[in-house]
């Protein structure tokens, strides 16, 4: 079993094409999708737009079992059926985004990639001395 966010699996869509080729016998990934990039401040992911379907990605990528959930109750039957089948197996799970509104974040998005450079610049300069 993988448990996965929304915002992974868009940043990796070559793994639902991997496990589309392979097709792992008894597998089950669930993706939690709650249109939200938490970990980087919050943004809204792109399945907010409506436009993006990860459901339809991964049939697209060509994985035969893929459910759509939006309810507890959906997603314990669509589990259910996934372990039942042994075979690799998708539930995208539509799940509200709960969280801080900044992981203690102090600074904006660019500056953190600043300061990574910085820092990366000040160790190989330490380095060479």
């Amino acid at each position: 079993m993988v448990l996965d966010g929304d915002g992974s699996v868009l940043m990796n869509l070559g793994g639902l094409a991997t496990l589309a080729r392979y097709r792992p016998k008894n597998m089950v990934h669930i993706i939690f999708d709650n249109g939200s990039l938490l970990s980087t401040g919050g943004f809204d992911s792109h399945t907010t737009s409506g436009v993006t379907d990860l459901a339809a990605i991964a049939r697209g990528a060509g994985i035969e079992h893929v459910a759509r959930v939006d309810s507890a109750m959906a997603f314990g039957e669509a589990a259910i059926a996934a372990l039942e089948r042994e075979d690799l197996s998708v539930i995208v799970a539509k799940v509200k985004a709960v969280g801080p509104d900044n992981y203690g974040m102090d600074f904006a998005l660019p500056e953190n990639a600043f300061r990574f450079k910085r820092c990366v610049q000040e160790r190989k300069a330490a380095a060479l001395r």
